[in-house]
């Protein structure tokens, strides 16, 4: 990406929007939104500091939501341009509010909260479509309990689990003890909080407060003039603190038995190959979830994973080395299955419930961690898109193509590659942008010598 940022004849509309496109072949006009950051670009260090003193948290969907980032931020630490943003819809000042800290923090004096969108009109001479793709709601399957159970996660939380940049610094901690250790942290605060009032209560009265509410409760209590003024006060404070003290330290207890996941299910296929969602195979999850349970292994050599899948598509070159390999070096398994339903035990460990087609029998295993590989979707503005360029979507929200020309949309001059066009692995989709490039340029080259002549 450095590349493309740095390459004089490639100009970069991050975060921007195409509103409108008029004009053929070889001579369209695009009329773009560059949205307000209300961060200068030009001025911007990246450097961090106004998103260290901001003090509104906002969930982080980079993470995808096992984490926050502030309400001004960077999209990820790679992203070019390496400038910052500002989230409207939860920034204190653009909702009305006193802040502006992040204006004061910036040596830069980069910070605009009066910057607004700006409308670009662009003289282009094709257009090339690759808008990527989304990810199956895995939700949409009841019986897999995505949400219900917090250690069924999608393949793309699973990745930034992996990610030393990522919510869990590259560890494969469990999302239930992670929300077991942020209960912690919290009612650590307020059990600190509550022994600062009591502490001032026994400084005043000379007095332990577990004594003071034994002999309370009892009525055994002879309070003196302050005493008697502060004994209510002063038994609901202990109330509150007891209240928070023994779950605090049950749960302590409970955490002295974490550790990272050791044990974990990939399932393939989730919304794919299903007549219920999507039809069609999604071309890169298997090799996708092999890959994660390799990495897996890499950061902990205890840890063995198991494919549960109809059958495993490793069709490219290498690919069914890759998966051997996996299961020689990497301890993982593969079982041919399609899991039929996920419950918990007693300890949030997911539980499989799926036929064994060797044994021919139903079985049931528990796993630390089940982790779903989701299917691949076209991009929710897809229509969006196709209305404003004025080309065709295919039956499953796809851009249409050529069958001929498989890079050809519907409107000569623009074209189409990667998962816009249907789901492919990054390989494939790196040839077809080269390809989908070479025919832009042919275009621009056709316009140019009708021009000439």
């Amino acid at each position: 990406m450095l590349d493309v940022g740095r390459h004089p004849n490639i100009k970069l509309l991050a975060y921007s929007e195409l509103e409108k496109i008029e004009g053929e072949a070889g001579n369209f006009t695009a009329t773009v939104k560059r949205k307000a950051r209300y961060v200068d670009e030009n001025k911007c260090t990246g450097c961090g500091a106004c998103a260290q003193a901001c003090p509104t948290p906002v969930l982080d969907l980079y993470n995808e939501g096992h984490a926050q980032r502030k309400a001004i931020y960077s999209w990820f630490a790679q992203g070019i341009p390496s400038t910052h943003a500002i989230d409207p819809d939860h920034c204190r000042v653009l909702t009305g509010k006193k802040c502006g800290i992040c204006q004061k923090k910036c040596e830069a004096d980069a910070i605009d909260f009066e910057q607004k969108d700006a409308i670009l009109e662009l003289s282009v001479g094709a257009i090339i479509v690759a808008t990527g793709y989304d990810v199956f709601d895995p939700a949409k399957i009841p019986e897999y309990r995505y949400t219900q159970l917090d250690n069924v996660i999608t393949a793309m939380e699973f990745e930034r689990f992996l990610s030393a940049s990522g919510p869990t610094a590259g560890h494969i901690y469990r999302p239930s003890d992670r929300k077991v250790k942020a209960t912690i942290s919290d009612l650590e605060k307020k059990v600190k909080k509550s022994q600062k009032a009591l502490d001032r209560f026994e400084k005043n009265h000379g007095i332990k407060s577990d004594e003071f509410y034994s002999a309370y409760k009892a009525g055994s209590l002879n309070p003196g003039e302050d005493l008697e003024k502060d004994q209510d006060k002063w038994a609901k404070k202990y109330d509150a603190h007891i209240e928070n003290a023994i779950p605090l330290e049950d749960l302590k207890e409970k955490a002295k038995g974490f550790t990272t996941a050791k044990n974990i299910a990939f399932i393939q296929c989730v919304g794919s190959r299903d007549l219920r969602f999507y039809p069609f195979c999604s071309g890169y999850c298997c090799m996708h979830s092999i890959k994660e349970a390799i990495i897996a292994h890499e950061h902990d050599n205890d840890t063995h994973s198991v494919i549960f899948g109809m059958d495993i598509r490793a069709v490219g070159k290498g690919f069914e080395e890759y998966k051997i390999r996996g299961g020689n070096n990497s301890n993982v398994s593969y079982k041919r299955s399609r899991v039929a339903e996920i419950t918990k035990n007693a300890d949030e460990s997911p539980v499989l419930i799926y036929e064994d087609t060797q044994k021919q029998k139903v079985e049931k295993q528990a796993f630390d961690l089940v982790v779903l590989a989701t299917a691949c979707g076209p991009v929710k503005g897809a229509q969006k898109i196709s209305d404003t360029l004025g080309i065709d979507l295919d039956r499953y929200g796809f851009f249409k193509t050529d069958p001929a020309n498989p890079l050809d949309t519907s409107k000569d001059g623009i074209y189409v590659c990667g998962c816009a066009h249907s789901p492919m692995d990054i390989p494939e989709s790196v040839a077809q942008a080269s390809s989908a490039a070479a025919r832009a340029a042919q275009t621009v080259i056709k316009k140019n010598d009708k021009k000439a002549s």
